[in-house]
């Protein structure tokens, strides 16, 4: 078990984020994009080999959010610029493209199994490949919600066939990339970050009262008949967070609300779980992982430059520990998909603390 991780997302470098402008603005071709993404990539991985880590990424490199890239990989699924902004992250508007459903889900050749081939090559007897994806559940709900189920029944003659349409194109995906050589999956959900708290629950979902509840259950379920039908020695984790944009945020709320059905009931590896401020709220919650399920604490954080102070960070590790053994702890930072208000070098001063720490804590 690695003792130090992160979550997986990394920010963008200048040079990237420049020539991704350029080929908006049609001044450089997709192959010209390509190559300043692999040369990126290649640097990005190279830094976190020489930090130590044993978990390899793309850093995300390749999109423009953490979820919908992945969902434009799906047959059904189409997306234009927003012109006002969506999502709202305590008072800013994410402008991030609006996403819908235009035909059935299904899933063939997925782009994001070619992103893992280039990670893939630069694994070693020291470092695994993982790939992130948001998770069934999170697919679902988006196209679920109160915004855009009514478009979503206008292609499905009901929410329960398009969820099987889910799963099945999730699996097809799955077998894909594994047999692209990922052993290590990861299924980002912020769906659970909008649970934790109840009135954004009901805003998001439409829905109240039992019809909320069982809501809940059914993203249970797609995440686990998914890893029912992954292959056994594929390691799947999932990562809940409550949103990040601009180090602004979607949602504030403890885990105690949703930690019977998620960690009670979720049958995953790991959970890779938001606790870098208050509005994660306590440990207590940790007690209700099930199983030899472990946690990896996202206790340093990538929405504040300033590096934490270690010995308040060894301290909160041990407060974890009286809910879950130490053993089935780790330690990771909470990183982000758009670019928080840090510099590249304070991302990497965060990653080193995080290595360091850890080793202090379990040698």
């Amino acid at each position: 078990m690695n003792r130090y991780d992160y979550v997986g997302s990394f920010l963008r470098p200048e040079r990237l984020k420049k020539a991704r402008r350029d080929f908006e603005n049609n001044t450089i071709n997709i192959e010209e994009l390509k190559k300043v993404e692999d040369e990126c990539i290649t640097e990005l991985i190279t830094k976190i080999k020489e930090l130590g880590y044993h978990t390899i990424t793309d850093g995300e490199l390749r999109r423009s959010t953490w979820h919908l890239d992945f969902m434009w990989g799906f047959n059904g699924v189409e997306h234009k610029k927003t012109i006002e902004g969506n999502t709202t992250f305590d008072g800013e508007a994410a402008m991030i493209d609006d996403t819908y459903v235009t035909g059935k889900i299904s899933c063939d050749h997925h782009p994001f199994v070619d992103h893992f081939k280039f990670v893939k090559q630069f694994e070693d007897e020291k470092t695994v490949a993982k790939q992130t994806i948001p998770s069934p559940g999170q697919f679902y709900a988006y196209f679920t919600g109160a915004q855009l189920l009514r478009n979503t029944l206008s292609i499905y003659e009901s929410e329960e066939a398009f969820a099987k349409d889910v799963v099945k194109a999730y699996v097809e995906f799955v077998h894909e990339i594994y047999d692209a050589g990922c052993r290590v999956l990861q299924f980002d959900d912020c769906v659970w970050g909008g649970m934790v708290n109840p009135k954004l629950a009901r805003g998001l979902t439409g829905r109240t009262g039992d019809a909320l509840e069982d809501y809940k259950k059914r993203l249970l379920e797609l995440n686990n008949e998914v890893v029912a039908a992954s292959p056994k020695d594929l390691e799947i984790n999932t990562h809940v967070c409550r949103g990040n944009y601009h180090s602004t945020f979607f949602s504030s709320g403890a885990y105690d609300g949703v930690a019977d059905l998620l960690f009670g009931e979720e049958n995953v590896n790991a959970y890779y779980l938001e606790y870098d401020d208050e509005r994660s709220g306590g440990f207590k919650p940790l007690a209700k992982v099930s199983g030899d399920k472990k946690v990896v604490l996202g206790l340093i954080t990538t929405k504040r430059p300033e590096l934490e102070d270690k010995e308040k960070i060894i301290q909160r590790i041990k407060e974890a520990s009286k809910y879950i053994p130490l053993e089935r702890l780790s330690l990771s930072f909470a990183s982000c998909e758009i670019g928080n208000k840090l510099t590249e070098e304070e991302q990497w001063a965060k990653l080193k603390l995080v290595k360091e720490i850890a080793e202090e804590v379990w040698g």
